[in-house]
């Protein structure tokens, strides 16, 4: 069985959904369920015994610990984590209790665990930690790709939290030999996403007739990654990627905000015509820090894992915007009052 958290946020979910269309193992799902954390996204698995849900906080040691000793995995996937720039900048501490401590006591508690297997199942297990391109910073137009050895340099909150976990997770690899892997990904998108991301929120803005909310120029430049692709990346690294190596995941898919936000205006008015939602377009303040463009050289993972995206940045927008179009439930069960409250804290007073 596979232990792994955050199985309810975006990636978690799409990963599990992903695994049970191939696999029969199963999974036992720990989530804290925050804001971001929807069950609902794993509704098709209620009577599915193959997937076993905790709800419970990787801050929390003693609950950790009794969830290893009862279901003996042979590896942990981790997503948990805060993962919003713009709610980093709000509220920074969040972030530091989840992605530094959780993952510290996350990984603590798999160490002790791992020293207690029998050397073959020891030999065998697996950490694969979920990170970020954005703890390497920012990257000027003619600057090479973000690679494996690319110099980290956060500058956000967020970036900086998620640094601050890939450090522990080298450190519990180099200190105490616990068989860690860790991956990098650039922006991920599709189903199951929050709408508090740039995708979601275009989407879900302009079916309203609500303004699309682009920050300065719109030109901050991201590598997109379709979620289904990031999956396959992360089974195939679970598979054979050598402890204490770290893997770079992108999607070969360079494009500036402002082409994003007209794609999905372009594909709205393909699918659902009736209103001109490029007239929607808003430019507002840009947050404090902006990193202006992130890219990834995900050429290691081919050369030795043999993994490519094969999703095109159009057809996995066009199966996005479908997905959200035919699951008016699950955005409607997402956008609580918390959400609302979000968007006015965040949006409202930039002009």
């Amino acid at each position: 069985m596979l232990l792994v958290t955050g199985g309810c946020g975006f990636i978690g979910s799409n990963f599990i959904l992903d695994w049970f269309a191939q696999s029969d193992e199963p999974i036992i799902n720990v989530d804290r369920l925050t804001y971001a954390g929807n069950p609902l996204s794993l509704a098709s698995l209620a009577d599915d015994p193959r997937h076993h849900f905790e709800r419970v906080d990787i801050c929390d040691q003693v609950s950790l610990e009794r969830l290893f000793a009862t279901h003996r995995p042979r590896a942990v996937v981790h997503f948990a984590a805060e993962s919003h720039v713009d709610r980093s900048i709000h509220g920074p501490l969040e972030f530091v209790r989840t992605n530094v401590l959780g993952t510290a006591t996350l990984l603590d508690v798999a160490r002790r665990y791992w020293q207690s297997l029998p050397a073959e199942q020891a030999h065998a297990f697996r950490f694969l930690h979920v990170s970020t391109d954005e703890v390497f910073g920012t990257l000027a137009p003619e600057d090479a790709r973000f690679d494996e050895s690319s110099r980290y340099e956060p500058n956000s909150p967020y970036s900086a939290s998620k640094a601050g976990s890939d450090h522990l997770v080298r450190a519990w690899f180099h200190t105490y030999g616990l068989p860690v892997v860790t991956t990098n990904c650039s922006n991920n998108y599709g189903p199951r996403q929050f709408p508090e991301k740039l995708i979601p929120l275009m989407i879900v803005n302009a079916l309203e007739g609500r303004p699309l909310p682009v920050y300065g120029d719109g030109m901050q430049v991201r590598d997109w990654l379709y979620v289904g692709d990031h999956c396959s990346a992360i089974r195939r690294v679970l598979e054979a990627g050598v402890p204490g190596e770290l893997y770079l995941v992108g999607g070969d898919a360079e494009r500036p905000n402002i082409e994003v936000v007209r794609t999905i205006c372009a594909l709205l008015s393909k699918l659902r015509p009736g209103r001109d939602y490029s007239a929607l377009i808003t430019h507002v303040a840009d947050r404090p820090g902006h990193d202006r463009r992130y890219a990834i050289d995900a050429s290691k993972m081919k050369r030795e894992l043999g993994w490519s995206a094969t999703e095109s940045f159009e057809s996995g927008m066009e199966r996005t915007v479908r997905w959200y179009l035919d699951n008016a439930e699950w955005i409607a069960s997402v956008r609580s009052g918390e959400y609302q409250r979000w968007i006015e804290t965040n949006y409202a007073s930039r002009s």
